[in-house]
């Protein structure tokens, strides 16, 4: 038995977020009596062979003639029991919910999905008439619980239209839920797909214009205000992200246009975006709605309009905020593809009930739930400038390696997104962002302090990490040169300190008794005058004098100041660069007697250690961790010079 084919099929139309979204949607593939599923919890996006499920389909067929209790919940675990028996022997995967569904089929190849163009129509007033109308080849089956009861719906809608038309359907129409294509060749599949939404397009006469729209105006402004909030309230560690669109834009006008809105379309929507949106007239009503909310479902919401400022998507981590995010967006688009369908129908209440509750689908959403975070610095956001490469992308990686995200900021964005990209491909989509930031510019410091709350809702540890060096005594020092050391090291720092705290201040009225963290990467030179080196000494002096006025001020906000005051990195760029790195300047400049190569600059700078060997990024990572950990220290300047410089 060869699965090359059905792989391929899943893998093709689940990346495709035109038919799937969450991972959702299933396949399946028939070779004699066996019946090959891909199994709950699983991607087909990226499925492999090992992701299906083999199970007999002599033992399927028996479930669908076998007498069982009448009690839904009883006939459900007994349903789903039998469904785990009827798998062969040495299969150990739990087979998608829809198993008996796929087996009423005989042809070779199922593809269900839940296309939101499709879903426009399944969710529409008018939909069943339309597609009758439309569909010589498809059965409509109506709104009815999922599972077994589904199972025994289909069968029969299926042979009461063989009856009527003398073949089996090539098509299910599932109200509120999907559809399902069916053929004996892939190529026979494609055309059967290819050729429903050519016919489904023409029936559409409005589109939904989901793509975000730019930040710049008064709306991004209170998204920045109410975001921090809104993830205190629901509970840190939250993630909160948020979205507008001129969809987003219309439907969260007022209440009234919200309505479409109002109730879930599909299972999907449900699992992932909890039963309800919430939706707010003003961001002063947001504890009494929680609060009422709650009280309803039990549970936080998910997913929170604002009128006239927008989405908010909410989750426990990054995955499932960006996973309720894009299945909402795709509500929104059914909403708009329902007008073309005489309106938006929802589920009933009776229906949402039963699949709020229903085992199958909490065991799908645990099985795609991201993990719970781990580490010295779980689920906190934070930002590091400077961090595209040299301390700064050390610092970052290490942050990420203790469970934080990371906004990777730096002049240098091609270098930024490099790194970020690395990183989310070796540790999860969205755990990094990358950010062009010039922290001498006020505005682009907005910007980069707006793109982490806009991204993850809020900021937690705020690392000052970019600096420059311009070496040189008095002789060589230009003005220019000078100003703009104290520009990068001293003036970005306030800057920096102005917004990251604006965001943390928020979050500390939500809050009060969370704390925060502002860590500037000083250096030892910041501790000890520097010869031939005072622009960058002066400017490090300085910033351990802003520290601790930041501590004095900030302290009320439950905002921890302090400093980390690394000694010299000798394998980064900012000394070892050919070109401008220190080890050349200082040789230039003469700031070391007799030195006459790079490498005697080197020896002389490691025999000033104590232990022998420059700093790294890891010792400056681990004195950050242990900044945020303690609660009860703040202003303070932590040498991390291996004995250079010490504390007096």
């Amino acid at each position: 038995m060869s699965l090359k084919h059905i792989v391929e099929i899943s893998n093709r139309y689940g990346s495709d977020p035109e038919y799937v979204l969450a991972g959702g949607g299933n396949t399946s593939y028939k070779s004699g009596d066996t019946l090959c599923i891909k199994g709950s919890g699983t991607s087909l996006a990226t499925i492999t062979e090992k992701g299906f499920v083999k199970l007999s389909r002599t033992a399927l067929s028996e479930i669908m003639v076998k007498k069982y209790p009448a009690d839904e919940k009883k006939r459900e675990a007994q349903v789903l029991a039998d469904m785990m028996a009827a798998r062969l022997p040495g299969e150990s995967g739990r087979p998608s919910v829809e198993t008996l569904l796929h087996n009423l089929f005989d042809e070779t190849y199922i593809l269900h999905v839940h296309p939101a163009r499709v879903n426009g129509m399944t969710c529409g007033k008018n939909g069943r008439k339309i597609a009758a109308a439309s569909f010589k080849n498809a059965v409509w089956i109506e709104e009815t619980k999922p599972g077994y009861t589904l199972a025994v719906l289909c069968r029969q809608r299926m042979e009461e239209f063989c009856a009527a038309n003398g073949r089996n359907p090539e098509i299910l129409i599932l109200q509120n839920h999907g559809i399902f294509f069916a053929a004996n060749t892939v190529s026979a599949l494609d055309r059967l797909v290819a050729d429903f939404f050519a016919r489904l397009d023409k029936l559409i006469k409005k589109t939904p214009d989901t793509a975000e729209i730019p930040a710049g105006d008064e709306r991004e402004e209170q998204a920045a205000l109410f975001a921090p909030v809104l993830r205190m309230k629901l509970g840190a560690p939250h993630i909160v992200r948020y979205s507008f669109s001129r969809e987003i834009e219309r439907f969260c006008s007022s209440r009234a246009a919200f309505a479409p809105l109002a109730g879930s379309f599909t299972p999907d929507h449900i699992v992932y975006c909890r039963c309800a949106a919430m939706f707010l007239d003003s961001a002063d009503e947001l504890d009494s709605a929680l609060e009422e909310y709650r009280a309803e479902y039990g549970y936080e919401p998910r997913i929170v309009f604002l009128r006239g400022v927008g989405m908010f998507a909410c989750g426990k981590n990054y995955k499932e905020a960006a996973t309720a995010q894009a299945v909402f967006t795709d509500a929104v688009k059914i909403a708009v593809y329902a007008s073309s369908f005489g309106g938006a129908r929802h589920m009933s209440a009776r229906l949402t009930d039963f699949i709020r509750n229903w085992e199958v689908e909490s065991y799908r959403s645990k099985v795609g739930a991201a993990p719970a975070g781990a580490g010295r610095l779980a689920e906190k956001v934070a930002i590091v400038t400077g961090s595209a490469q040299g301390f700064g992308a050390g610092i970052a990686r290490a942050m990420l390696g203790e469970g934080a995200y990371v906004v990777i900021a730096d002049m240098n964005f091609e270098g930024a997104k490099a790194l970020s990209d690395e990183l989310n491909a070796a540790c999860g989509a969205g755990r990094t962002l990358a950010v062009s930031a010039n922290v001498t510019d006020e505005d682009s410091v907005k910007d980069m302090v707006r793109e982490c709350v806009r991204s993850y809702g809020g900021l937690d540890i705020f690392v000052n990490n970019a600096g420059i060096v311009r070496a040189g005594g008095l002789p060589e020092m230009t003005k220019s040169a000078f100003e703009l050391v104290t520009s990068v090291n001293y003036t970005a720092y306030f800057l920096c300190v102005k917004y990251a705290s604006e965001v943390m201040k928020l979050q500390h009225e939500a809050d009060p008794a969370y704390m925060m963290d502002i860590v500037e990467v000083n250096s030892k030179s910041g501790l000890s005058g520097s010869n031939r080196n005072f622009a960058y000494a002066g400017s490090k002096f300085g910033g351990i004098g802003l520290t601790q006025s930041f501590a004095l001020e900030l302290a009320p906000a439950g905002i921890k100041v302090n400093a980390v005051c690394p000694g010299n990195f000798l394998d980064g760029p900012l000394w070892s660069d050919p070109e401008r790195g220190l080890f050349v300047q200082y040789l230039k400049a003469g700031k070391v007697p007799g030195a006459k190569t790079v490498d005697d600059v080197r020896r002389f700078y490691e025999a000033k250690v104590p232990l022998g060997r420059g700093c790294l990024p890891e010792d400056v990572a681990r004195a950050i961790f242990y900044i945020v950990e303690q609660k009860y220290e703040t202003g303070q300047a932590l040498p991390v010079t291996g004995g250079q410089e010490m504390l007096k």
